[in-house]
């Protein structure tokens, strides 16, 4: 699968989005390793907290159907102007199981968008070597 058809998918997944109060829509595309494609969107809530972000959607959809080993990751901002990243936790969520170098592909458009890199998005993983023992 392309990149650029792993970031379709996530601007499908961003028309699901339920997004009442930020009327942002995010879309998200998680590709195994298996080849196996999750989507997910964003679905807020009116306690902020309880929101969830599409990253996250997309990951828990792929870890409850037994994948955890994660290939590239799309989000798709289709209201955004400019590409916008991942927040701060789903960065810390897709540190927990992809590997460093995993592609994590971003924006607006596919002719405004970003690859990067998951080790690039987070640096200096400080918990990571909680996993290892």
């Amino acid at each position: 699968m392309t990149y650029k058809e792993l970031f379709d998918k996530a601007l499908e997944a961003s028309e699901k989005s339920y997004s009442p109060y930020s009327h942002f829509p995010v879309g998200a595309a998680l590709l195994t390793e298996s080849g196996k494609v999750f989507c997910g969107c964003n679905v807020e809530n009116r306690s902020f907290g309880a929101t969830r972000c599409a990253e996250q959607t997309a990951i828990q959809k792929a870890v409850s159907e037994g994948e955890k080993e994660f290939a590239a990751i799309a989000i798709a901002t289709p209201k955004s102007d400019y590409p916008v990243g991942p927040c701060g936790v789903c960065r810390q969520i897709i540190s927990e199981f992809a590997d460093e170098k995993m592609p994590v592909i971003y924006g607006c458009s596919w002719e405004n968008h970003i690859e990067s890199d998951v080790e690039t998005l987070y640096p200096s993983d400080s918990l990571h070597e909680l996993g290892s023992n």
